[in-house]
């Protein structure tokens, strides 16, 4: 669901007073308000495990992923508020293996097929930042294919449905507005404001040399503009637009040729199926692409915890992880209690405040797992879904 907020939280399975998992579940519930937010397990499988300084490093690996896929994932849900036409529609397609995002991450478990649970951390770790990497550029090519003949209809729609000064001729003027087959002369259609009219008929014989006189027609008008031809030696018809535009008139660049207007109604038709085409084309990919990546960002999350755990907690592995689903406002009162019932775990690795919580300046290993977000004395993580 849109606009929740979901804590990872992982702790050693020796807050429980039988030192048993599900005891440690049990603790967890009972320590957090129910009306605070909903506890779920998050199961994540044993990984193979490197050398202290090779999981170091892969925190720090992780951290950086974490942040990269979570930009990803927002950009498909811009390009998706871009193309469909309401929030709620939006909402529609954002949905992970067909289903809504708040079921998967409070049913999530491995996938073991697409993530190889008996593959290192580092391989996996590879295979998450290519496949992110990947989708991400797929997208984006496709978005902006999509937005470039997006583009094009626009364009192609104001040439039929636009005023003078922009929209297609073809269908307005006809052979005998223009001088044909002559070596020296040639017809101009200029896009004058209404307004302006009676200065044009005033002046156009006057804007450069050699202007036909009373050679000026209007073929059309509309509720903006008039349509005038005007004939003249080609010499001078650069000049002639120059000066015209300078008065506020509009040129017109048009080449009279049979076909013209049946050539601009087949271009309207491609531009306007293949604009369909790239809407489907591009909406089925941001569908897949939110789903796999937000999966991607689940599983580097599930890494994430993992590995801060064996950090943290050493060996033999033996934790519980859950997912709590919240929402900003309840967030705080989520992990006050745990902060309480759980920050002796730091021990005396921390520096404390006279109330014994430890205190922000934990030192590079905080940077290291943490960035720059708070340091709790346990294994936690907050996200959100908007």
């Amino acid at each position: 669901m849109s606009g929740n907020t979901y804590l990872l939280v992982a702790l050693p399975s020796s807050i429980s007073r039988s030192n048993d998992p599900e005891d440690a579940f049990t603790a967890i519930q009972s320590t957090v308000p129910s009306d605070a937010g909903t506890i779920l397990r998050f199961p994540i499988p044993e990984f193979k495990i490197g050398t202290l300084d090779a999981l170091v490093l892969q925190a720090d690996e992780l951290t950086k992923l974490d942040a990269n896929v979570e930009g990803a994932v927002g950009k498909v849900v811009e390009v998706l508020r871009s193309i469909v036409s309401s929030p709620q529609e939006t909402e529609r397609h954002k949905t992970v293996s067909d289903k809504p995002v708040e079921h998967y991450l409070r049913s999530f478990s491995w996938n073991k097929v697409k993530y190889r649970s008996d593959k290192s951390i580092a391989e996996l770790l590879d295979a998450l930042q290519r496949e992110v990497s990947s989708l991400d550029n797929d997208i984006k090519t496709k978005y902006t294919a999509y937005q470039q003949v997006k583009s094009n209809l626009v364009s192609v729609q104001r040439k039929q449905t636009g005023n003078l000064s922009t929209r297609s001729l073809a269908s307005i003027v006809k052979k005998s507005d223009f001088v044909q087959s002559s070596e020296y002369l040639e017809t101009l259609l200029i896009a004058v404001p209404k307004s302006l009219s009676k200065d044009w008929l005033r002046t156009y014989e006057t804007l450069t040399p050699m202007v036909v006189p009373r050679s000026s027609k209007k073929i059309a008008e509309d509720n903006d503009y008039a349509l005038f031809s005007v004939t003249l030696f080609k010499k001078h018809s650069a000049e002639f637009i120059i000066k015209a535009r300078a008065a506020r008139y509009t040129p017109r660049e048009f080449q009279w040729r049979e076909g013209a207007e049946e050539e601009d109604k087949r271009e309207a038709m491609d531009v306007q199926a293949n604009e369909r085409r790239l809407y489907g084309d591009t909406l089925r990919l941001a569908r897949t692409g939110y789903s796999d990546l937000f999966m991607a960002w689940t599983h580097v999350k599930a890494l994430r915890v993992f590995v801060e755990s064996v950090l943290r907690y050493g060996l033999p592995l033996d934790f519980v992880s859950v997912i709590i689903q919240t929402n900003p406002k309840n967030a705080k009162n989520v992990k006050k209690p745990l902060d309480k019932a759980y920050n002796y775990l730091g021990g005396n690795a921390f520096g404390r405040d006279k109330k014994g919580n430890i205190k922000d300046d934990v030192g590079d290993l905080a940077t290291g797992i943490m960035g720059d977000a708070e340091y709790p004395a346990y294994c936690y993580f907050e996200f959100e879904v908007v």
